[in-house]
């Protein structure tokens, strides 16, 4: 409540960002969250405090929300998607960067579409070799991805069951840090998977069961960082990507097809930051 004893007025979006140890990319990531057109609510969440995180908060007036505990993706996602008041979510990944137009277009894409309960959008890669930031060419594996999004971007098909699944029967084409949740609609429920790496692809198979749209805007609203203390590269190293991935084929596919996508898969594993 505000002073006045009112309660204060709900945020349509909020931006909660996770914060893991002392990233030399969390200043850009928050910055890039502070020039959005549209403003959002905008909080840092972290498993591992430190002054660096505490300062950066601080600078720039943002709330700061520290769980006790292990670190862990899923418990550390949860943390956040339960701090955020928001009626839409967007777990901010501290590494990527947000272009100025993101919290307007999805709240073009509600206005549109009231049932919508996921939001996503294109995204371009930011290799880093060293300090040096290169921007990633489109390759086969980003136009394979675009192409299993498209029937995501009709409107009349994107509430069907079967649609919303279909981009994510082949691999999660849905860009993780690039999706916004409604929480009004799911509740506190959410991350409920056991999977790491898989998480995000696990909770939005769940996600596309349910009642509500997903709407994918491929204009590329995100700029994704890979680089060498990514945890996506953390898991291939130890082989939870294979996996997890592996598992997730075999919920969705028989056994044998399973194998033979997770063929394709493999081959990807050493290319790294190119999906």
């Amino acid at each position: 409540m505000d002073q006045s004893g009112k309660q204060a007025a709900r945020p349509l979006h909020t931006f909660a960002i996770c914060a893991y140890k002392d990233s030399p990319y969390l200043e850009a990531c928050i910055r890039s969250l502070t020039l959005q057109t549209v403003p959002s609510e905008i909080i840092c969440c972290t498993s591992t405090p430190s002054p660096y995180i505490r300062g950066l908060a601080k600078r720039y007036g943002i709330p700061l929300h520290v769980r006790e505990g292990e670190s862990g993706i899923r418990a550390d996602w949860l943390f956040a998607w339960q701090k955020a008041c928001g009626r839409f979510v967007t777990i901010a990944h501290q590494d990527d960067v947000y272009r100025k137009s993101y919290t307007g277009e999805l709240l073009e894409a509600f206005r549109q579409h009231p049932d919508m309960t996921v939001f996503v959008s294109d995204y371009i890669t930011i290799k880093m070799k060293g300090k040096e930031a290169r921007l990633q060419p489109a390759n086969a594996v980003w136009a394979v991805k675009k192409l299993l999004r498209l029937p995501l971007r009709l409107s009349a098909l994107s509430g069907n069951r079967f649609v919303k699944r279909s981009a994510l029967m082949f691999g999660n084409a849905l860009c993780c840090p690039a999706c916004t949740y409604c929480k009004e609609r799911i509740g506190d429920q959410m991350f409920q998977s056991g999977y790491e790496f898989a998480l995000d692809w696990d909770n939005l198979w769940e996600l596309a069961g349910k009642p509500g749209r997903f709407i994918c805007c491929e204009k590329p609203l995100l700029a994704y960082r890979v680089h060498d203390g990514a945890a996506t590269k953390a898991c291939i190293k130890d082989n939870r990507r294979m996996d997890e991935e592996t598992a997730m084929f075999r919920k969705i596919w028989p056994e044998r097809f399973a194998a033979l996508l997770m063929r394709f898969y493999q081959k990807a594993y050493g290319a790294y930051g190119e999906e």
